[in-house]
């Protein structure tokens, strides 16, 4: 885990510094920041750029569209940060999806290295000789990496000791433990001619977790089908 005494470190490399922090500003990750539970430094990718212009890119080989990120500029940004162990992940359609396993992997450890990509991506050579984790956060393409890398990093960062207020909070969530998660309810009882479900105001605990258990089964089995499919087969389903 995370050493309290060493805060989680995450580092972007960006051609638009300026959208930093973002929504990584506000709220229970903004407050953390604050606070020092995390720490963000931003490296601007211009810095490294070639000439009076600081040119970053250049035409794709083999023709098409766009630009393309040169792999000695990106290389040289990645060379000037420490190797200090941290994962160094390239956020791009064509990584592997980003997964809330991976996330807690990610909280655990020391921080992460991530690269922004910008215009038609990364030339593949600086991928290969950096051994970056090429990580996708949903199949769209985006303008750039920064909007995918604040939800990578918000993501990460609301799992780290002392963040969230409830210690409790993630365990219910989508996602963990190979479930979406169940329907949710507050005040008022009725809202325009709907109800809050009886079981739920009961009082009877193992009812209502038996409740959440099969609304959880029923929206993923309806919604998710690829994660219903991986549930069924877990050794530790029935818990």
């Amino acid at each position: 885990m995370t050493d309290p005494a060493t805060p989680f470190h995450a580092t972007a490399i960006t051609l638009v510094p300026e959208a930093w922090p973002g929504a990584l500003g506000v709220s229970l990750a903004g407050q953390g920041l604050a606070e020092g539970r995390w720490q963000l430094e931003l490296v601007d990718l211009r810095d490294f750029g070639e000439g009076r212009h600081r040119k970053v890119d250049d035409t794709p080989a083999g023709g098409g569209a766009g630009m393309v990120i040169r792999p000695d500029t990106a290389a040289a940004a990645l060379d000037s940060i420490p190797d200090d162990g941290r994962p160094r992940l390239y956020l791009t359609p064509r990584g592997a999806p980003l997964t809330q396993a991976r996330v807690r992997q990610l909280a655990a450890g020391p921080g992460v290295v991530v690269l922004c990509g910008r215009f038609e991506g990364l030339d593949q050579r600086v991928i290969e000789a950096r051994g970056l984790e090429e990580v996708c956060v949903g199949d769209v393409v985006l303008a750039g990496g920064d909007v995918a890398a604040q939800l990578m990093l918000e993501a990460t960062v609301r799992l780290l000791p002392g963040l969230l207020g409830n210690a409790d909070s993630p365990v219910e969530e989508s996602f963990e433990g190979g479930l979406l998660e169940h329907p949710l309810y507050t005040r008022p009882r009725e809202f325009e001619g709907r109800e809050i479900p009886e079981v739920l105001l009961s009082g009877d605990h193992a009812r209502i977790a038996r409740w959440k258990r099969a609304q959880a089964e029923a929206v993923t089995r309806e919604r998710r089908p690829d994660l219903w499919s991986a549930h069924e087969v877990r050794p530790d389903r029935s818990r």
